[in-house]
């Protein structure tokens, strides 16, 4: 039987990828560091996955266990593994990097020459790669020609919303029915295997930036707004007219930078917009606009779902009248509980709002963008009430 080990055992990683990978036969292991999640997995070995959505459905996902990310028996089953995959957030990455170089050591010391690959199930761009980046540091020469010869770091794309759970079981997961997960065929080490769920991409990018422009950008700016008016979910957020409007008007403005930048089909991409924006609608999901909203600086970067969607629509030209409201929302943005909302949040209030768009999202203020983008941030304070 082929062995995962699934990093990051929470509601994406048990839910999505690890859900997946049991369901197509795999023995897989869930490493974590949240030792009540572990205790679980190694005592019950199974759980539910409850398909919110107009078709519901439970799945009983079996033949899984834990395992601390760093501990000894980590490193070891490293050694071992034929597939790592991550869902822990990009900023956890190079956190767990270590961890992963010493289970790489581990394989070249026992001889262990079977092809590996690591897949960064995360939201953003070539996450893999920055992954295998922060891997490399904790190599020497030897070691990392091993690595280049026998283990592949495949960037992917994946689409699933994963509210939070709220279950008796807590290892039991919610999912919407939809799933997307494409891997970058030319990375791949190996014979490739076949997964149920799982597509070999030949032009990743274009996934990549198509959902990134799309259900990440059009999440978060519903997530901002909603926020605004003490919206609890992403439902009640977007059946909110004003909010629903601008949300949908916003992924059809990226979608046209899309179509320019990857030559879509526009009929087909317009099509695709249509099923992301009902995709919110999905009145059987509790998605928290205080979850969809969290990490704020990570997401008001340069190459993240709110200013390259942005930045890419207006370098040709295009209208981007309703993209603004992601940036000028999310410098709004308040969660007590989420650091970087925080830290957010004590930047404006210390060095002012431009500052703050300075420095978050790499725009100048000579850049027409940023003005119209402060006038907005100004506005919403009344127009959202």
């Amino acid at each position: 039987m082929k062995q995962a080990i699934q990093i990051g055992a929470g509601n994406i990683g048990r839910g999505f990828i690890g859900a997946l990978l049991a369901q197509a036969g795999w023995q897989v292991t869930f490493a974590d560091v949240v030792e009540s999640i572990l205790s679980e997995l190694n005592s019950k070995h199974r759980y539910t996955v409850h398909i919110l959505d107009r078709e519901p459905g439970e799945i009983t996902i079996e033949n899984v266990d834990g395992v601390n990310s760093t501990s000894p028996e980590f490193t070891q089953k490293v050694a071992q593994c034929d597939l790592i995959t991550t869902a822990v957030g990009p900023n956890v990455l190079p956190k767990i990097a270590g961890s992963i170089a010493a289970g790489i050591q581990e394989r070249k010391a026992i001889g262990n020459t079977a092809p590996l690959n690591v897949i960064c199930c995360e939201n953003g761009l070539r996450t893999t790669t920055r992954l295998k980046n922060e891997v490399l540091k904790h190599l020497n020469e030897d070691e990392t020609a091993f690595l280049e010869a026998n283990i592949g770091f495949v960037d992917c794309a994946v689409d699933r919303i994963c509210p939070k759970p709220n279950f008796e079981n807590p290892l039991d997961a919610a999912v919407e029915r939809y799933c997307e997960w494409d891997v970058e065929r030319s990375a791949w080490k190996g014979e490739q295997v076949e997964i149920p769920g799982m597509t070999y991409a030949d032009n990743l990018m274009a996934y990549l930036e198509r959902k990134l422009f799309t259900l990440n950008s059009g999440h978060a700016i519903c997530a901002y707004l909603g926020s605004l008016k003490s919206y609890r979910t992403i439902l009640e957020s977007i059946q909110d007219p004003a909010i629903g409007e601008i949300v949908h008007a916003a992924i059809l403005e990226s979608g046209e930078g899309l179509i320019r930048t990857f030559g879509f089909d526009p009929d087909v991409h317009h099509a695709y917009v249509e099923k992301i924006f009902a995709r919110y609608q999905n009145p059987f999901l509790e998605d928290e606009v205080l979850r969809v909203g969290r990490e704020p600086l990570r997401k008001l970067d340069p190459a993240d779902r709110l200013i390259k969607p942005l930045v890419t629509a207006a370098s040709y030209g295009l209208p981007v009248d309703h993209l603004l409201f992601g940036p000028a929302a999310a410098l709004r943005f308040r969660c007590p509980e989420d650091p970087q909302s925080v830290d957010l949040l004590q930047k404006v209030q210390t060095e002012g709002p431009a500052a703050a768009l300075e420095a978050t999202t790499g725009l100048k203020p000579e850049n027409p963008l940023f003005g119209r983008i402060l006038d907005l941030y100004r506005a919403l304070a009344l127009a959202m009430k």
